[in-house]
């Protein structure tokens, strides 16, 4: 099973996917604190007005999300020194930065080293505190595919990343939240792409630390809740770690793919008044 945020007519809905079109669910406008898994699953389905993917505006997976949690340095391939890390690196972003999974991403002009990070992200589908690896899937309502975009020369003006990390309208995340039971991720290929060169290549078999240890990390000090998201990093091949180094530019196209999950497609343009 699957879902999607979407707009259709002056209107914002979640409907399940079904092949090339979506069926609404009765009263719910898009997933966020009050959406759980069990009220997705029980909603009632307004078959009547099915309608089709092609007349619909997807919107980004999670609008509403309360926490929006990322981890860094989070793949084998990607971390300078993996074996030497004993607790996941995490950083806050903010839902100003979500965008849907086709709109434009973002450049502002105070940034010249924009950079892509391809990641899954996870969405939260049951309330938890202190929540067990054992226990952690099942509080987890699905998966969905996210480009993190990062401002590295921002991230790099102090030992905080987070003004790196949270630019307005620069992290697409969707296209759908597929649930656990539709796909297994253990082994999914993450790739991205730019300009249609493959740039990002790996496998979620590579993460340090595994979706359920990610859960169970971040609730021992918070309390994870209906929409928040998790990040689970990027693997290797950003852009300023190249030589020579690859930022986003105006007009690039860049799409991020997981296997079993979905694709994004982004272009990136430069802010205009």
């Amino acid at each position: 099973m699957a879902y999607a945020n979407y707009r259709y007519k002056g209107h914002n809905f979640i409907g399940e996917v079904h092949g090339e079109h979506l069926i609404p669910l009765a009263g719910l406008t898009d997933v966020g604190p009050e959406t759980s898994a069990e009220l997705l699953a029980s909603a009632a389905r307004v078959t009547a007005s099915r309608v089709a993917l092609s007349e619909v505006t997807l919107r980004a997976a999670s609008p509403r999300a309360g926490k929006i949690l990322c981890a860094g340095l989070n793949y084998k391939d990607h971390a300078n020194d993996p074996s030497a890390a004993a607790f996941p690196v995490l950083f806050p972003k903010y839902t100003s930065t979500l965008i849907g999974p086709a709109e434009d991403i973002i450049l502002p002009p105070e940034s010249n080293q924009v950079d892509f990070e391809g990641e899954l992200a996870v969405i939260i589908g049951k309330t938890g505190r202190r929540i067990t690896e054992h226990d952690a899937m099942d509080h987890v309502l699905g998966y969905c595919v996210a480009n993190a975009v990062t401002m590295r020369d921002y991230q790099n003006k102090s030992h905080q990343w987070l003004q790196g990390k949270v630019w307005d309208d620069t992290t697409p995340i969707g296209p759908y939240i597929v649930t656990p039971a539709e796909t297994d991720i253990s082994k999914a290929g993450i790739r991205t792409t730019l300009n249609g060169e493959v740039v990002q290549k790996s496998d979620l078999s590579h993460l340090i630390f595994s979706i359920p240890t990610l859960i169970a990390t971040i609730s021992e000090f918070a309390t994870l809740e209906p929409g928040d998201v998790i990040l689970t990093g990027t693997p290797s091949g950003v852009g300023y770690r190249r030589d020579p180094q690859l930022f986003l530019k105006d007009g690039d196209t860049i799409t991020v793919t997981v296997e079993g999950v979905g694709s994004i497609t982004n272009t990136v343009r430069t802010e205009t008044a």
